[in-house]
């Protein structure tokens, strides 16, 4: 009775039952609020922590937002840039966000050795015949790490490395050991190009591209002051946070409409001989599922796509392109895309065009093909005066019955139903976009911007479709008619199929 009366006076996510034994009453239970937050609450937070990260640093809020979700979603992240573009000073605050942020930092050379990252060896160890380190300390022991010029270490730590950042494992000795690692940061001034490299390089879900400061922010970078914290955060997220943010994370939903989105991008990808490993894809829904955990949605949206271009492509040029096919393509659908609209009115125009320029022959009231002189003499030069013979002028301008033209005007009012949906569609689209980047902590303003852009320019050319298909339905109604013949039914106009 005792326990569910505390059960509906404190809701389930932020209840927990603190035990006590005593002499006589056995268990008491008390009612304690855990450490796990509300949705507003640490979003909220979150929000904050987001700007901690970014503070005093030029034009890195972007990257901030991303290390920081990668590391929510217990991924890796990989800085490439020129020296000094505070990469370093960026990665170093990261575990400043968690309440346990026991932190790893190391510069690695080519002449770095195991010992500078997993700790050296035990010798009372060694001396019972056990080839053990003392991890304490170390990359084995720690909850965030920075790893500085990472791809000059040689392949004996990258081995080591990989089971550790994957499986979060280190095999110390004849056994093998958890690690409590959240996310590693590393930094390098290019791209690996050797095989070797290559599967360490995957480890990283993140590849976030670091440049310098434009020309716009260079005053703020001189007149920025530096940041110094000497311990966590005041948002700082505890252990118990990260594991329920996890539980949300794995608990949203991916709506069709995004899983087709994805399998467009891959399937783009590969057309461009840049094929994603289904490693990578599974971490990266993970992702999208943490990014809207964190927002308090119960489903991935399509916006989320957003932040796919560092986990799909390696460098600048590669995460630009995959950035310009989803602003081409989200919030867009395929089968009533302004191009394949612009066919179907083609379609209808060129019908149109046809029909006012075809002919019949022509027939006089007693069914005989009609004969002049006068209107051809102009056409013919003849010395000898054959101009004035009689000829067949047998052609004149078709006319249409009331079946043909309501058929056509028919088909044509369906057109222009078709595109006013779909404008609808787009103003529905653009006014949900609005409200995504109102509440969204992961999209960068730069995307969010040319998104919207790019659908007020979609809908500016659906209206002009609409102006078109309208003035080819007028020109169906104005058609030459027969005088008494209703006509016949007219085959449909031929066109590309708008919703398929």
């Amino acid at each position: 009775m005792r326990r569910a009366f505390l059960r509906l006076r404190f809701p389930k996510r932020i209840f927990r039952l603190l035990c006590v034994k005593t002499g006589g009453e056995g268990l008491v239970y008390y009612p304690v609020m855990s450490a796990v937050s509300t949705h507003f609450n640490l979003t909220a937070r979150l929000g904050q922590i987001i700007a901690h990260l970014a503070e005093g640093l030029v034009e890195r809020e972007d990257l901030a937002r991303k290390i920081f979700l990668a590391a929510l979603a217990g991924e890796h992240s990989l800085l490439i840039g020129p020296p000094g573009t505070a990469k370093s000073a960026l990665a170093r605050r990261l575990h400043l966000a968690f309440a346990d942020g026991r932190y790893f930092e190391r510069l690695l050379t080519r002449f770095s050795v195991p010992e500078e990252l997993f700790g050296p060896l035990s010798i009372s160890a060694l001396e019972q015949d056990r080839y053990e380190r003392h991890v304490a300390g170390f990359l084995p022991d720690a909850r965030i790490a920075f790893i500085d010029e990472v791809f000059k270490a040689n392949s004996a730590i990258l081995n080591a490395l990989l089971t550790l950042l994957n499986e979060r494992e280190f095999d110390n000795g004849a056994g093998r050991m958890a690690c409590p690692l959240v996310s590693v940061v590393g930094a390098s001034n290019a791209v690996p190009d050797d095989d070797a490299a290559e599967a360490f390089f995957d480890r990283f879900l993140m590849r976030l591209v670091v440049t310098p400061v434009s020309a716009d922010g260079f005053g703020a970078l001189l007149a920025a002051q530096p940041e110094h914290h000497a311990g966590p955060f005041a948002e700082a997220l505890s252990d118990d946070e990260l594991q329920a943010l996890a539980a949300q994370a794995r608990a949203v939903h991916l709506p069709p409409a995004v899983l087709t989105s994805l399998a467009a991008v891959r399937e783009a990808l590969a057309a461009q001989s840049l094929p994603v490993s289904d490693r990578r894809w599974v971490k990266i829904v993970a992702l999208l599922k943490t990014a809207a955990a964190s927002e308090a949605r119960s489903e991935v949206s399509i916006w989320d796509l957003a932040l796919l271009p560092p986990c799909v492509a390696v460098d600048a040029p590669g995460q630009a392109a995959v950035a310009d096919w989803l602003l081409a393509h989200l919030g867009v659908g395929q089968a009533t895309s302004p191009p394949r609209l612009t066919r179907v009115v083609e379609a209808f125009e060129a019908q149109l065009a046809a029909e006012l320029k075809a002919n019949d022959l022509d027939y006089d009231a007693d069914g005989r093909l009609r004969f002049s002189a006068g209107e051809l003499a102009h056409e013919i030069g003849d010395a000898k005066g054959g101009a004035g013979a009689l000829r067949m002028t047998y052609q004149r301008k078709r006319r249409y019955g009331a079946c043909h033209i309501q058929a056509r005007t028919h088909q044509a009012d369906l057109l222009i139903e078709r595109i006013a949906q779909y404008r609808s569609e787009i103003a529905g689209r653009i006014a949900a976009l609005a409200r995504y980047v109102e509440h969204s902590l992961w999209l960068g303003p730069g995307f969010a911007d040319a998104a919207t852009r790019r659908l007020g320019e979609t809908l500016q050319a659906i209206d002009q479709l609409h102006e078109r298909a309208v003035a080819a339905r007028g020109g169906f109604a104005a058609l030459p008619r027969l005088a008494q013949d209703a006509g016949t039914v007219p085959d449909p106009i031929v066109h590309e199929a708008w919703d398929g």
